[in-house]
């Protein structure tokens, strides 16, 4: 039986065929169009995703016979809001996870309702990208389309419902909305009346591997497989990652450096840090995560590339990099903001230290030492939490660079693994969807036959104390510069 895992990302859809082996038969990426209206906002039309969806279906099947597909699940960009009539049509473009435009909700909910109060209703605080203040921002600016809401979704549960006619999400991506209670998975009375949501407008939880219902015939006939074919909840593009990565059960950690950059770490426990720096979120296994989320990563490698050198050499600029650990430029990544641990929107990107001898290789080696401090930040919470990492996985875009990947290895001093697949979410999403399908028993078991380790970057002494010393001037950058940040709107 084959299973097919659909990433639904920033800039494209992937979808990815799976075998019961875990052998990848085909990918096929479709790409679609992101909308900065404003600064700061950033917008999608969910129509754009469902074309991709069909389109990109009809092609990875192709070769397939009517019946070889068992299920379909999901790994998704979070935070997402996605608004709906009673007609099913889509009210206004979707509010993406990168949206900045709703700190002024953001301070209602943080401040006059209290992250006291927020921390105890879902385990979170309220961020920009967060899916409740989005909710507010509507209904603060855009009444009539608020008046109009049937059904709130999140990107990937669009996607599903259109497949399924199931109203439906999973634990991991509601954990993002700040509307749900995360230690007991189900949606917060309290953030309901807070938001001015009905319960009926949210949509029925399922664990991330259980399957919600089957695909509709004329859907499956429109693309060209069985009427039988299962839909499984899928997870938030995070924690379907995490799956795709073997970081499932107790203790473990993967690095993600894909447009955003994450540090998530697994548990079988429930868990909140007292400063809210890292989310507390469900997990797909059908556990709990801790999360650091910096919401440029490796994108703020393609900014520097693309948009400031104007160069598609991206391996061509990293060969050019010679001493690690003695650079004296320092970036930080923070081109949309930032969220863990600073939750701060009005954070900008910042490159400081340069001099007459400083070289365009400087400045490049910044940006990649920058994203990787940054995740620093957050991992250094989580070891104030007594959580003890020897080692992470990794995945995402730049994951393909061995140079970033020795960086991060002597940034963190710890070992840094590379798997089989680099297909992060769309691979996680396929194992969940062959969880579902009762091909493995859970998630954990999936993860421990399919998930194989194939490098490890292990940090050098000399290299990561060089590293350290560079961190600690690092850290100091951000609170000396805080309050100028507010000033350059």
């Amino acid at each position: 039986m084959l299973y097919i895992g659909a990433d639904l990302g920033t800039s494209a859809l992937k979808l990815l065929l799976m075998n019961g082996s875990g052998e990848i038969k085909k990918i096929v990426s479709k790409e679609y169009p992101i909308y900065f209206p404003n600064p700061g906002w950033s917008e999608q039309n969910p129509q754009d995703w469902w074309n991709a969806f069909v389109d990109g279906m009809k092609e990875l099947t192709s070769d397939c016979g009517q019946n070889d597909i068992g299920g379909i699940s999901f790994g998704g960009q979070m935070h997402g809001l996605v608004i709906i009539d009673k007609n099913d049509k889509v009210i206004r473009p979707a509010l993406l996870w990168n949206d900045g435009r709703t700190y002024k909700e953001c301070d209602y909910l943080n401040q006059e309702i209290g992250q006291e109060k927020l921390s105890q209703y879902t385990a979170n605080i309220s961020f920009t990208g967060f899916t409740a203040p989005k909710i507010l921002w509507v209904r603060n600016n855009e009444p009539e389309n608020f008046k109009k809401i049937d059904k709130i979704m999140l990107p990937k549960d669009y996607i599903a419902y259109k497949l399924s006619g199931v109203f439906c999400t999973d634990v991991s991506d509601a954990s993002g909305m700040l509307l749900f209670d995360v230690e007991n998975k189900c949606w917060s009375e309290e953030m309901m009346n807070i938001c001015h949501v009905k319960k009926e407008q949210l949509a029925t939880v399922y664990e991330s591997y259980q399957v919600v219902g089957k695909i509709k015939p004329e859907i499956a006939d429109m693309i060209g497989i069985s009427h039988e074919v299962k839909i499984i909840a899928g997870a938030g593009d995070n924690a379907a990652a995490a799956v795709g990565t073997g970081t499932v059960g107790d203790g473990k950690c993967n690095i993600s450096l894909g447009t955003s950059g994450t540090v998530f770490i697994s548990s079988k426990k429930f868990g909140v840090d007292k400063n809210n720096a890292l989310h507390s979120f469900a997990h797909a296994d059908g556990n709990y995560h801790l999360m650091g989320c910096m919401l440029s990563a490796a994108s703020c490698n393609m900014w520097w590339m693309d948009n400031i050198i104007g160069t598609k050499g991206y391996k061509e600029e990293q060969k050019k990099i010679e001493n690690l650990g003695e650079n004296h430029v320092f970036f930080l990544p923070y081109l949309m903001g930032e969220r863990s641990p600073h939750n701060d929107p009005d954070a900008r990107g910042t490159f400081i230290g340069m001099t007459m001898d400083t070289t365009r290789a400087d400045m490049t080696q910044a940006v990649l030492e920058g994203v990787a401090f940054a995740i620093r930040d957050s991992f250094e919470v989580a070891k104030s939490l007594g959580i003890k990492i020897n080692r992470t996985r990794i995945c995402g875009g730049g994951a393909k660079s061995q140079l970033w990947k020795k960086i991060v290895a002597n940034v963190l001093n710890i070992k840094v693994d590379s798997i089989e697949s680099e297909e992060g979410p769309g691979y996680g999403g396929a194992m969940l969807a062959a969880v579902g399908c009762g091909e493995f028993k859970n998630v954990e078991e999936a993860a421990e036959k399919l998930v194989k380790v194939v490098d490890t970057v292990e940090p050098d002494e000399k290299l990561a104390k060089k590293y350290e010393e560079k961190y600690q001037i690092f850290k100091e950058i951000y609170p000396t510069v805080k309050n100028l940040f507010k000033k350059l709107k």
